[in-house]
Protein backbone atom coordinates (compact mmCIF):
# COMPACT_ATOMS: atom_id res chain seq x y z
CA UNK A 1 0.00 0.00 0.00
CA UNK A 2 1.21 3.45 -0.62
CA UNK A 3 2.43 5.38 2.34
CA UNK A 4 0.81 2.80 4.15
CA UNK A 5 2.95 0.90 6.69
CA UNK A 6 1.19 -2.30 8.81
CA UNK A 7 0.83 -2.03 12.91
CA UNK A 8 -0.87 -5.33 13.46
CA UNK A 9 -4.15 -7.26 13.07
CA UNK A 10 -7.56 -7.41 14.32
CA UNK A 11 -9.60 -10.20 14.39
CA UNK A 12 -7.14 -12.01 11.80
CA UNK A 13 -7.52 -8.96 9.51
CA UNK A 14 -4.25 -6.87 8.57
CA UNK A 15 -4.26 -3.20 9.84
CA UNK A 16 -3.00 -0.39 8.23
CA UNK A 17 -1.84 2.83 8.49
CA UNK A 18 -1.50 5.72 6.35
CA UNK A 19 0.96 8.67 7.10
CA UNK A 20 -1.60 11.02 6.09
CA UNK A 21 -3.39 9.90 9.25
CA UNK A 22 -0.89 11.54 11.41
CA UNK A 23 -1.86 14.65 9.76
CA UNK A 24 -4.90 14.68 10.86
CA UNK A 25 -4.17 13.17 14.09
CA UNK A 26 -1.93 16.40 15.29
CA UNK A 27 -4.82 18.49 13.95
CA UNK A 28 -7.40 16.81 15.96
CA UNK A 29 -5.09 16.72 19.10
CA UNK A 30 -4.21 20.40 18.05
CA UNK A 31 -7.70 21.92 17.70
CA UNK A 32 -9.29 19.99 20.65
CA UNK A 33 -6.46 20.33 23.14
CA UNK A 34 -7.04 24.02 22.44
CA UNK A 35 -10.53 23.93 23.29
CA UNK A 36 -10.30 21.77 26.08
CA UNK A 37 -7.68 24.26 27.47
CA UNK A 38 -10.18 27.59 26.82
CA UNK A 39 -12.72 25.52 28.56
CA UNK A 40 -11.09 24.44 31.43
CA UNK A 41 -8.37 25.99 32.12
CA UNK A 42 -7.85 24.10 35.29
CA UNK A 43 -6.61 21.63 33.24
CA UNK A 44 -3.30 23.50 31.99
CA UNK A 45 -1.22 23.34 28.99
CA UNK A 46 -0.07 19.67 29.12
CA UNK A 47 -3.30 17.59 30.31
CA UNK A 48 -5.63 19.88 27.71
CA UNK A 49 -3.61 18.53 24.88
CA UNK A 50 -2.87 15.17 26.43
CA UNK A 51 -6.91 14.60 26.33
CA UNK A 52 -6.97 16.13 23.24
CA UNK A 53 -4.72 13.34 22.07
CA UNK A 54 -6.70 11.24 23.69
CA UNK A 55 -9.97 12.36 22.08
CA UNK A 56 -7.82 11.78 18.33
CA UNK A 57 -7.09 8.48 19.35
CA UNK A 58 -11.08 7.65 20.29
CA UNK A 59 -12.40 9.34 17.01
CA UNK A 60 -10.11 7.17 14.97
CA UNK A 61 -10.90 4.15 17.30
CA UNK A 62 -14.77 5.01 15.59
CA UNK A 63 -13.79 4.87 12.41
CA UNK A 64 -12.12 1.72 12.92
CA UNK A 65 -15.33 0.27 14.44
CA UNK A 66 -17.04 1.43 11.50
CA UNK A 67 -15.04 -0.42 9.25
CA UNK A 68 -14.84 -3.29 11.49
CA UNK A 69 -18.77 -3.44 11.02
CA UNK A 70 -18.18 -3.58 7.36
CA UNK A 71 -15.87 -6.22 7.80
CA UNK A 72 -17.60 -8.51 10.38
CA UNK A 73 -20.77 -8.27 7.86
CA UNK A 74 -18.26 -9.69 4.63
CA UNK A 75 -16.52 -12.43 6.65
CA UNK A 76 -20.04 -13.93 7.34
CA UNK A 77 -20.72 -14.02 3.50
CA UNK A 78 -17.24 -15.93 3.22
CA UNK A 79 -15.89 -12.66 1.99
CA UNK A 80 -11.92 -12.30 2.92
CA UNK A 81 -10.83 -9.01 4.36
CA UNK A 82 -7.51 -7.87 3.28
CA UNK A 83 -6.69 -5.62 5.16
CA UNK A 84 -8.53 -2.17 7.26
CA UNK A 85 -6.45 1.13 6.38
CA UNK A 86 -6.87 4.73 8.11
CA UNK A 87 -6.25 7.09 5.98
CA UNK A 88 -6.76 11.23 6.13
CA UNK A 89 -10.52 10.80 5.25
CA UNK A 90 -11.33 7.92 7.18
CA UNK A 91 -11.05 4.33 7.06
CA UNK A 92 -11.37 1.76 4.02
CA UNK A 93 -11.83 -1.99 4.30
CA UNK A 94 -10.73 -4.04 1.19
CA UNK A 95 -12.45 -7.38 0.29
CA UNK A 96 -11.07 -9.65 -1.68
CA UNK A 97 -14.43 -9.90 -3.69
CA UNK A 98 -17.99 -8.67 -3.82
CA UNK A 99 -20.99 -9.62 -2.31
CA UNK A 100 -23.11 -12.47 -4.02
CA UNK A 101 -26.40 -10.53 -3.95
CA UNK A 102 -27.82 -7.20 -3.86
CA UNK A 103 -29.88 -7.79 -1.07
CA UNK A 104 -25.92 -9.02 0.64
CA UNK A 105 -24.15 -5.71 -0.62
CA UNK A 106 -26.69 -3.73 1.44
CA UNK A 107 -25.74 -5.31 4.55
CA UNK A 108 -22.15 -4.98 4.13
CA UNK A 109 -22.64 -1.44 2.80
CA UNK A 110 -25.26 -0.57 5.68
CA UNK A 111 -22.76 -2.49 8.60
CA UNK A 112 -20.95 0.61 8.84
CA UNK A 113 -23.09 3.38 9.46
CA UNK A 114 -25.13 1.08 11.94
CA UNK A 115 -22.30 0.65 14.27
CA UNK A 116 -21.54 4.62 13.89
CA UNK A 117 -25.24 5.10 14.81
CA UNK A 118 -25.16 2.69 17.54
CA UNK A 119 -22.25 3.74 19.39
CA UNK A 120 -23.55 7.71 18.82
CA UNK A 121 -26.45 6.29 21.14
CA UNK A 122 -24.16 4.55 23.75
CA UNK A 123 -22.29 7.53 24.23
CA UNK A 124 -25.30 9.37 24.71
CA UNK A 125 -26.83 8.01 26.80
CA UNK A 126 -23.70 7.28 28.89
CA UNK A 127 -23.86 11.16 29.60
CA UNK A 128 -27.35 10.94 31.01
CA UNK A 129 -25.71 9.48 34.10
CA UNK A 130 -23.69 13.32 34.50
CA UNK A 131 -25.20 15.91 35.77
CA UNK A 132 -21.92 18.27 35.30
CA UNK A 133 -19.72 19.33 32.50
CA UNK A 134 -16.49 17.62 33.01
CA UNK A 135 -13.42 17.08 30.66
CA UNK A 136 -14.41 13.80 30.98
CA UNK A 137 -17.87 15.04 29.83
CA UNK A 138 -17.19 17.30 27.05
CA UNK A 139 -14.42 14.21 25.11
CA UNK A 140 -17.19 11.71 25.41
CA UNK A 141 -20.01 14.10 23.79
CA UNK A 142 -17.23 15.21 21.12
CA UNK A 143 -17.09 11.44 20.45
CA UNK A 144 -21.03 10.64 20.29
CA UNK A 145 -21.34 13.71 17.57
CA UNK A 146 -18.41 12.03 15.68
CA UNK A 147 -20.07 9.02 15.34
CA UNK A 148 -23.50 10.80 14.24
CA UNK A 149 -21.39 13.00 11.74
CA UNK A 150 -19.66 9.73 10.71
CA UNK A 151 -22.90 7.75 9.87
CA UNK A 152 -24.82 10.84 8.45
CA UNK A 153 -21.81 11.61 6.01
CA UNK A 154 -21.52 8.12 5.00
CA UNK A 155 -24.63 7.81 4.19
CA UNK A 156 -24.58 10.62 1.00
CA UNK A 157 -25.62 7.94 -1.99
CA UNK A 158 -22.97 8.20 -3.51
CA UNK A 159 -19.97 6.17 -4.18
CA UNK A 160 -17.07 5.70 -2.75
CA UNK A 161 -19.23 6.47 0.39
CA UNK A 162 -21.59 3.63 2.24
CA UNK A 163 -24.59 5.25 1.40
CA UNK A 164 -22.90 5.24 -2.95
CA UNK A 165 -22.86 1.20 -1.81
CA UNK A 166 -26.49 1.73 -0.77
CA UNK A 167 -27.93 2.84 -3.69
CA UNK A 168 -25.44 0.37 -5.94
CA UNK A 169 -27.25 -2.09 -4.08
CA UNK A 170 -30.76 -0.77 -4.68
CA UNK A 171 -30.46 -0.31 -8.30
CA UNK A 172 -28.81 -3.64 -9.05
CA UNK A 173 -31.89 -5.21 -7.37
CA UNK A 174 -34.38 -2.99 -9.45
CA UNK A 175 -32.17 -3.68 -12.61
CA UNK A 176 -30.64 -7.35 -12.02
CA UNK A 177 -27.27 -5.63 -13.28
CA UNK A 178 -24.97 -5.09 -10.11
CA UNK A 179 -22.55 -2.76 -13.31
CA UNK A 180 -25.44 -0.55 -13.72
CA UNK A 181 -25.70 -0.32 -9.81
CA UNK A 182 -21.50 0.90 -9.56
CA UNK A 183 -21.80 3.52 -12.75
CA UNK A 184 -25.06 5.33 -11.36
CA UNK A 185 -24.02 5.75 -7.97
CA UNK A 186 -20.38 6.61 -9.13
CA UNK A 187 -22.37 9.52 -11.22
CA UNK A 188 -24.08 10.47 -7.85
CA UNK A 189 -20.80 10.61 -6.26
CA UNK A 190 -19.26 12.60 -8.79
CA UNK A 191 -22.54 15.04 -8.73
CA UNK A 192 -21.96 15.22 -4.70
CA UNK A 193 -18.10 15.95 -5.50
CA UNK A 194 -18.93 18.53 -8.02
CA UNK A 195 -21.13 20.22 -4.79
CA UNK A 196 -18.68 19.97 -2.46
CA UNK A 197 -16.07 21.66 -4.17
CA UNK A 198 -18.58 23.89 -5.37
CA UNK A 199 -19.29 25.12 -1.75
CA UNK A 200 -15.98 25.10 -0.67
CA UNK A 201 -14.66 27.77 -3.73
CA UNK A 202 -18.13 29.74 -2.84
CA UNK A 203 -17.03 32.17 -0.42
CA UNK A 204 -14.15 33.65 -2.26
CA UNK A 205 -17.04 35.00 -4.44
CA UNK A 206 -17.57 37.00 -1.32
CA UNK A 207 -14.26 38.06 -0.26
CA UNK A 208 -13.71 35.47 2.29
CA UNK A 209 -11.05 32.48 2.09
CA UNK A 210 -12.32 29.07 0.28
CA UNK A 211 -13.00 26.02 2.77
CA UNK A 212 -10.20 23.95 1.99
CA UNK A 213 -12.02 20.90 3.73
CA UNK A 214 -15.03 20.73 1.60
CA UNK A 215 -12.44 20.83 -1.56
CA UNK A 216 -10.03 18.28 -0.33
CA UNK A 217 -13.83 16.07 0.19
CA UNK A 218 -15.17 17.14 -2.82
CA UNK A 219 -11.78 15.82 -5.13
CA UNK A 220 -11.86 12.88 -2.79
CA UNK A 221 -15.25 11.87 -4.38
CA UNK A 222 -14.55 13.36 -7.55
CA UNK A 223 -11.72 10.83 -8.17
CA UNK A 224 -12.69 7.82 -6.36
CA UNK A 225 -16.44 8.00 -7.80
CA UNK A 226 -15.24 8.27 -11.18
CA UNK A 227 -12.61 5.47 -11.12
CA UNK A 228 -15.69 3.11 -9.82
CA UNK A 229 -17.49 3.93 -12.69
CA UNK A 230 -14.79 3.37 -14.78
CA UNK A 231 -13.65 -0.41 -12.83
CA UNK A 232 -17.35 -1.15 -13.06
CA UNK A 233 -17.32 -0.87 -16.99
CA UNK A 234 -14.02 -2.71 -17.19
CA UNK A 235 -15.90 -5.85 -15.02
CA UNK A 236 -18.56 -5.43 -17.44
CA UNK A 237 -16.71 -5.97 -20.26
CA UNK A 238 -14.07 -8.75 -18.86
CA UNK A 239 -18.03 -10.26 -17.28
CA UNK A 240 -19.30 -10.56 -21.18
CA UNK A 241 -16.44 -12.48 -22.67
CA UNK A 242 -15.16 -16.03 -22.05
CA UNK A 243 -11.94 -17.82 -21.67
CA UNK A 244 -12.75 -19.48 -24.83
CA UNK A 245 -12.53 -15.65 -26.53
CA UNK A 246 -9.31 -15.49 -25.10
CA UNK A 247 -6.94 -18.32 -25.96
CA UNK A 248 -3.95 -17.77 -26.92
CA UNK A 249 -3.09 -18.57 -30.49
CA UNK A 250 -0.63 -21.65 -31.11
CA UNK A 251 -1.02 -22.19 -27.57
CA UNK A 252 2.03 -24.00 -26.58
CA UNK A 253 0.64 -27.60 -26.29
CA UNK A 254 1.85 -31.04 -27.50
CA UNK A 255 0.88 -34.38 -27.47
CA UNK A 256 2.97 -36.74 -25.12
CA UNK A 257 3.32 -39.48 -28.24
CA UNK A 258 4.93 -37.01 -30.57
CA UNK A 259 8.80 -37.70 -31.44
CA UNK A 260 11.22 -34.69 -30.15
CA UNK A 261 11.68 -34.02 -33.94
CA UNK A 262 7.95 -33.84 -34.63
CA UNK A 263 7.69 -31.76 -31.62
CA UNK A 264 10.62 -29.57 -32.73
CA UNK A 265 9.26 -29.14 -36.48
CA UNK A 266 5.87 -28.34 -35.15
CA UNK A 267 5.93 -26.43 -32.09
CA UNK A 268 10.09 -25.13 -32.30
CA UNK A 269 11.26 -24.15 -35.70
CA UNK A 270 9.90 -21.44 -37.15
CA UNK A 271 7.81 -20.04 -34.16
CA UNK A 272 6.63 -16.42 -34.02
CA UNK A 273 6.60 -16.84 -30.28
CA UNK A 274 9.80 -18.75 -28.20
CA UNK A 275 7.82 -20.88 -25.81
CA UNK A 276 10.30 -21.85 -22.94
CA UNK A 277 7.75 -24.44 -21.43
CA UNK A 278 4.90 -26.77 -23.23
CA UNK A 279 1.75 -28.43 -22.01
CA UNK A 280 1.65 -31.98 -22.26
CA UNK A 281 -1.54 -33.47 -23.02
CA UNK A 282 -2.86 -37.24 -23.44
CA UNK A 283 -4.57 -38.99 -26.35
CA UNK A 284 -7.77 -37.30 -24.77
CA UNK A 285 -6.13 -34.02 -24.36
CA UNK A 286 -6.02 -34.26 -20.80
CA UNK A 287 -3.10 -32.68 -19.47
CA UNK A 288 -0.43 -34.61 -17.60
CA UNK A 289 2.85 -32.38 -17.21
CA UNK A 290 4.94 -30.14 -18.86
CA UNK A 291 8.10 -30.11 -20.97
CA UNK A 292 10.58 -27.32 -21.22
CA UNK A 293 12.28 -26.62 -24.37
CA UNK A 294 15.36 -26.41 -23.82
CA UNK A 295 15.52 -30.44 -22.12
CA UNK A 296 15.45 -30.97 -25.74
CA UNK A 297 19.19 -30.26 -25.86
CA UNK A 298 20.07 -33.19 -23.26
CA UNK A 299 19.18 -35.70 -26.30
CA UNK A 300 21.42 -36.08 -29.26
CA UNK A 301 19.57 -34.85 -32.09
CA UNK A 302 20.30 -38.26 -33.98
CA UNK A 303 17.79 -40.07 -31.32
CA UNK A 304 14.79 -37.19 -31.59
CA UNK A 305 13.63 -39.60 -34.04
CA UNK A 306 12.88 -42.37 -31.31
CA UNK A 307 12.27 -40.05 -28.19
CA UNK A 308 9.16 -38.95 -27.29
CA UNK A 309 7.88 -35.93 -25.64
CA UNK A 310 7.01 -37.94 -22.43
CA UNK A 311 9.66 -39.34 -21.80
CA UNK A 312 10.84 -35.86 -21.05
CA UNK A 313 7.54 -34.69 -19.65
CA UNK A 314 7.69 -33.39 -15.83
CA UNK A 315 4.68 -33.62 -13.42
CA UNK A 316 2.94 -30.01 -13.25
CA UNK A 317 0.60 -28.98 -10.78
CA UNK A 318 -1.54 -26.19 -12.43
CA UNK A 319 -4.99 -25.18 -12.05
CA UNK A 320 -7.26 -24.73 -15.25
CA UNK A 321 -10.34 -23.22 -15.95
CA UNK A 322 -13.52 -23.98 -18.41
CA UNK A 323 -13.97 -22.50 -21.44
CA UNK A 324 -17.41 -20.81 -20.44
CA UNK A 325 -15.29 -18.99 -17.13
CA UNK A 326 -15.80 -15.45 -17.73
CA UNK A 327 -12.48 -13.19 -17.88
CA UNK A 328 -13.51 -11.49 -14.79
CA UNK A 329 -13.47 -14.82 -12.74
CA UNK A 330 -10.38 -16.03 -14.82
CA UNK A 331 -8.33 -12.70 -13.61
CA UNK A 332 -9.52 -13.09 -10.03
CA UNK A 333 -8.52 -16.51 -9.83
CA UNK A 334 -5.11 -15.12 -11.57
CA UNK A 335 -4.65 -12.65 -8.73
CA UNK A 336 -5.45 -15.44 -5.91
CA UNK A 337 -2.85 -17.77 -7.10
CA UNK A 338 -0.43 -15.53 -8.43
CA UNK A 339 0.00 -16.72 -12.01
CA UNK A 340 -0.19 -14.63 -15.33
CA UNK A 341 -1.56 -17.71 -17.41
CA UNK A 342 -4.65 -20.64 -17.04
CA UNK A 343 -4.87 -23.83 -19.25
CA UNK A 344 -8.42 -23.42 -20.75
CA UNK A 345 -10.56 -26.77 -20.69
CA UNK A 346 -13.13 -27.96 -23.00
CA UNK A 347 -16.46 -29.61 -21.16
CA UNK A 348 -14.67 -32.99 -21.52
CA UNK A 349 -11.85 -31.68 -19.21
CA UNK A 350 -9.41 -31.55 -22.54
CA UNK A 351 -6.92 -28.76 -22.52
CA UNK A 352 -7.97 -26.26 -26.00
CA UNK A 353 -5.74 -23.68 -25.25
CA UNK A 354 -4.01 -21.15 -22.67
CA UNK A 355 -5.47 -18.04 -21.39
CA UNK A 356 -2.79 -15.23 -20.38
CA UNK A 357 -3.50 -12.08 -18.54
CA UNK A 358 -2.31 -9.97 -21.56
CA UNK A 359 -5.08 -11.59 -23.45
CA UNK A 360 -7.22 -9.97 -21.39
CA UNK A 361 -5.74 -6.29 -21.43
CA UNK A 362 -5.76 -6.32 -25.53
CA UNK A 363 -9.20 -7.30 -25.39
CA UNK A 364 -10.24 -4.23 -23.01
CA UNK A 365 -8.19 -1.98 -25.45
CA UNK A 366 -9.41 -3.34 -28.28
CA UNK A 367 -13.15 -2.96 -26.60
CA UNK A 368 -11.99 1.00 -25.67
CA UNK A 369 -10.78 1.73 -29.16
CA UNK A 370 -13.82 0.70 -30.96
CA UNK A 371 -16.10 2.39 -28.54
CA UNK A 372 -14.08 5.64 -29.17
CA UNK A 373 -14.53 4.97 -33.11
CA UNK A 374 -17.99 4.41 -32.79
CA UNK A 375 -18.77 7.44 -30.87
CA UNK A 376 -19.65 10.36 -32.49
CA UNK A 377 -17.75 13.86 -32.35
CA UNK A 378 -20.16 15.66 -30.38
CA UNK A 379 -20.60 12.87 -27.49
CA UNK A 380 -16.47 12.07 -27.28
CA UNK A 381 -16.58 16.20 -26.14
CA UNK A 382 -19.34 15.37 -23.89
CA UNK A 383 -17.31 11.66 -22.20
CA UNK A 384 -13.71 13.68 -22.06
CA UNK A 385 -15.51 16.04 -20.08
CA UNK A 386 -16.76 14.07 -17.10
Amino acid sequence: MNGSFRVGSLFGIPFYVNTSWFIVLALVTFSYGTELGATFPQLGFAASFLLGLVAALLLFSSVLAHELGHSFVAMRQGIEVKSISLFLFGGLASFDRESKTPGQAFWVAIAGPLVSLGLFGLLRSVLFGFNTLSPLTAVISLLASINLILALFNLIPGLPLDGGNVLKAIVWKITGDPYKGVVFAGRVGQIFGWLAIGTGLLPVFFGYGPQLWNILIGSFLLQNAGRAAQSAQIERTLSSRTAADAITPDSPIVRSDLTLREFANQHIIGNTREWKRFLVVDETGKMIGAIAADDTKKIATSDWVRTTVVELTQPLTLETITASTSLLEALQMMERIHQNELPVADETGAIIGLFEKNTAIEILRSERETETHDTPKSAEVQVSNE
